[in-house]
């Protein structure tokens, strides 16, 4: 495994630098509302055991440093997109980012997203951040929203449980990415709202939105987008980055797992059991979710070329009720499904495409496909759904 990031830091600080002086990214880009002016607090970036901030929420000494120093990961402040159909940088298997915000769709390559882990935008007219921590593969939308506040966020180089800690530009808090809570600082205890957001092919987000908007690889610096920094980092039986939780013995810690709910019912499944199912009811708090599986994902942490990576699967978790029925669904071919109910076809995206329902919309559920080790570590009550 090759973490070129962290034998690089050097280079990534000077092009940091060097972005100041970039001119302006081009493309087409919303309005990103900005964040609101730093607060004369103490910075919990530049020490986290100051006594006049509150008491962090788990020990400081394991929040460790990964190698860059704080936004040297930069994220993308100021992100820019291209129109669906003048996108020819992306392979059909190529993963990216699904997020719908009313009628606002749009798609944030990982191979973009893996150089720089946060992107802080605007969609449907709702401040969010989408973020991506690759140690985990885990990708999780934020609303930046946070009471009389509009955060903004940068990549604090640091982690903890080998997850990725951001922080906040108006407090300067680190906040844990998986949990969405922060855990040290001002505003430790504080829990930012999450958005739906999955992970899908280029291919299959590109057939359903052909209006929609793909973040640029106009960012303002100079990566290798399309290559993979973490070569091999997901194999088999390999060891996460600077992880000192206690691993859960139940599966892999490399495991691909997809899972649900919170601190009350978390669950897991198994990307494995998912993909030989390919449709999976599941209870969760007390509520059914339908699991869905699609063939033709791309690992984007094995080989160097994202577009060449092993073959995995995509997922989907909606709520299967529609007009106050629920319905029960099969797989049909490799990427569609059909409910007995109505005969309706459905695609990976959770939209029917034909069918008595054609032009419905399940409601997404918040769900996470990662790494075991890095769920159970936060999780470690989690049920497997076997």
């Amino acid at each position: 495994m090759k973490l070129r990031w962290v034998v690089g830091i050097t280079s990534v600080v000077i092009l940091t630098a060097c972005s100041l002086a970039s001119p302006a990214p081009t493309g087409t880009s919303g309005d990103v509302v900005q964040g609101t002016p730093r607060e004369d607090v103490p910075s919990a970036l530049d020490r986290i055991d100051n006594p006049a901030l509150p008491d962090p929420l788990v020990d400081p000494e394991r929040i460790v440093s990964g190698g860059p120093p704080p936004d040297g990961i930069p994220p993308i402040d100021e992100p820019t997109f291209e129109a669906t159909g003048d996108v020819d940088w992306l392979a059909d298997d190529e993963p990216v980012l699904a997020l719908d915000v009313g009628t606002d769709s749009r798609a944030y390559p990982i191979q973009v997203m893996i150089w720089h882990e946060i992107v802080n935008d605007t969609v449907g007219g709702r401040p969010v951040s989408v973020t991506y921590c690759p140690l985990c593969n885990s990708a999780i939308a934020f609303d930046r929203q946070l009471d009389q506040r509009v955060l903004t966020f940068g990549t604090s180089g640091r982690l903890y449980l080998s997850a990725l800690v951001m922080y906040d530009r108006q407090t300067e808090s680190l906040w844990s990415q998986i949990e969405g809570r922060a855990i040290a600082g001002h505003l430790t205890s504080s829990e930012l709202d999450r958005l739906p957001v999955q992970t899908v092919t280029w291919a299959q987000w590109r057939s359903a939105h052909p209006d929609g908007a793909v973040l640029s690889r106009d960012t303002g610096v100079t990566r290798n987008y399309g290559e993979n920094p973490y070569v091999g980092y997901d194999a088999a039986g390999s060891d996460p980055f600077l992880f000192d939780g206690a691993a859960d013995p139940r599966l892999p810690a490399k495991e691909r797992v997809v899972v649900l709910g919170g601190e009350v019912d978390p669950v897991a499944v198994t990307l494995v059991r998912l993909a030989e199912a390919r449709v999976l009811a599941v209870e969760v708090e007390g509520g059914e979710v339908v699991l869905w599986s699609a063939a033709g994902l791309r690992s984007a942490l094995d080989t160097e070329a994202i577009a060449d990576g092993r073959v995995l699967s995509t997922t989907g978790a909606f709520d299967p009720m529609v007009d106050g029925r629920s319905l029960t669904f099969v797989p049909v071919g490799d990427a569609e499904f059909t409910d007995h109910q109505t005969g309706s076809t459905w695609t990976i995206l959770g939209r029917a495409t034909a069918g008595p329902l054609a032009g419905t919309q399940l409601r997404p559920v918040q769900h996470l496909d990662t790494f075991w080790f890095a769920w159970a570590a936060f999780r470690p009550g989690t049920r497997i759904v076997a």
